[in-house]
C-alpha cells in the first residue's frame, strides 16, 4: 500500500480488502475462467472480487460479475459513467475500494451486459495515476501489457482489441461494496 498516495487514511475495512488483494498479486496468479480460488492457479475477475470480499467478512457476496453489478445496483451504491474520458467529473465520487464495472461490445446476450469487475485502488504515489486492482486476461500497468491477477492502470477511455480493432468493454460506472462497513 506504501506505492497508493493516502492510503494510511483508508478506513480499516478497505485496507482490509485492499491488502489481501495485494497479496494475491504476490502468488503469481493466472487469468483462469471460472475460478473463484487462488489454489487453481488463477481465478476470473468475479472470482477475485468474490473470493476477497468474501474473505474479508463481506456477506452475500455474487459469485459473477454480471450479479455483483447488480448487488451494488441494488444497494444503492452505483454511479453512472457516461464520459469515456480518464478526467471526466463523473469520477469525483470514486473512492479507493470501491467495485469498477464494464460492459461487453461483443454482443453478449444477457441483461445487463457486465463482463468485467475490479477494485479500485486509488492513485498511485508520484504519477498519481489511478490504479486498481484484479484479475484479467489483458490490461497495462505503467505502459506494460500485464495479464492474470495484478494490478492496472484505470482507465476510461475504450480500448481497441489490437487483433480486430473491433472497441473493447465500455466502462459504465462504479460504486461501493455493500455491507463493507464506513469509509
Amino acid at each position: 500500500m506504501a506505492e497508493i498516495a493516502d492510503s494510511q487514511n483508508y478506513s480499516p475495512e478497505v485496507k482490509k480488502v485492499i491488502d489481501l488483494s495485494l497479496n494475491l498479486t504476490t502468488q503469481n496468479l493466472g487469468y483462469k475462467y471460472a475460478s473463484a480460488d487462488p489454489v487453481n492457479g488463477g481465478m476470473d475477475c468475479s472470482g477475485f472480487i468474490y473470493y476477497v470480499l468474501s474473505k474479508c467478512g463481506v456477506k452475500d457476496v455474487p459469485r459473477d460479475a454480471r450479479q455483483q453489478y447488480i448487488w451494488v445496483r441494488k444497494a444503492g451504491n452505483f454511479q453512472a459513467v457516461l464520459a469515456q474520458r480518464d478526467d471526466t467529473f463523473e469520477l469525483d465520487a470514486l473512492t479507493p475500494g470501491d467495485l469498477l464495472f464494464w460492459a461487453s461490445t461483443y454482443g453478449v446476450s444477457r441483461d445487463p451486459d457486465i463482463t468485467q469487475t475490479m477494485i479500485y485502488l486509488g492513485r498511485q504515489m508520484g504519477t498519481n495515476q489511478r490504479i486498481m486492482i484484479g484479475a484479467s486476461e489483458r490490461l497495462a500497468y505503467k505502459g506494460q501489457s500485464r495479464s492474470g491477477v495484478n494490478i492496472f492502470d484505470f482507465k476510461v477511455g475504450r480500448a481497441r482489441s489490437k487483433s480486430n480493432n473491433e472497441p473493447g468493454p465500455v466502462f459504465v460506472g462504479y460504486g461501493r461494496i455493500p455491507g463493507l462497513g464506513t469509509r
